[in-house]
This record gives structure tokens, C-alpha cells and sequence, in this order.
């Protein structure tokens, strides 16, 4: 285990790691950096933990969304897929 320092807003966090995910919870804390400037105008800047709240509500909310996608994203692969086979059977044909 190491113990790795995320700073996130105006605060720093030790937090404990297992040996080689250390660099994963950098990239994680940094997400989370980048939305601690417009949480911190939602909340009013009246607290870390309310700022943390909001932090938190605008990840869940892109989670969500990223949920959602996965749905429309197979269903034009799939017509995307059907169109090319029918193209290519209609060429076939033409020959």
C-alpha cells in the first residue's frame, strides 16, 4: 500500500492505494478537480462538503447520461452495420 496525496480544490487528501493504482487515483481525483470550480459557485462556497455534494451530483448526472448512450450508440452500430451489408449485397448483385 502507498499513500498517495490528491489535491482537489483548495484541499489536500492522503489516501491509502494499492501498489500501482496510485496514478488511476490521479486521474480520478484530477476529474474531480475540474469540476470543483463551478460546484464551488453551485454551493455557494459555504462548505468543502456541500462543494463535494455538488461535485458528486455532476459526476452522477454524466454517469447517467454515459448510461443512457450505450443503448443509441448499439442501435446506429447495428443500422450502420445493416446499411454496409446491404450495400455490399446490392453491389454484388449489380455485378
Amino acid at each position: 500500500m502507498a499513500d498517495v496525496t490528491l489535491e482537489i480544490g483548495d484541499r489536500r487528501h492522503v489516501v491509502s492505494s494499492p501498489d500501482g493504482q496510485e496514478d488511476q487515483l490521479r486521474r480520478l481525483a484530477a476529474m474531480l478537480d475540474a469540476h470543483w470550480p463551478m460546484a464551488v459557485r453551485a454551493s455557494g462556497g459555504l462548505s468543502g462538503e456541500r462543494t463535494m455534494m455538488f461535485v458528486a451530483l455532476m459526476l452522477a448526472d454524466s454517469l447517467e447520461e454515459a448510461n443512457r448512450r450505450p443503448a443509441e450508440i448499439k442501435d446506429e452500430v447495428l443500422l450502420t452495420t445493416i446499411a454496409e451489408r446491404l450495400e455490399s449485397l446490392a453491389n454484388s448483385l449489380e455485378q
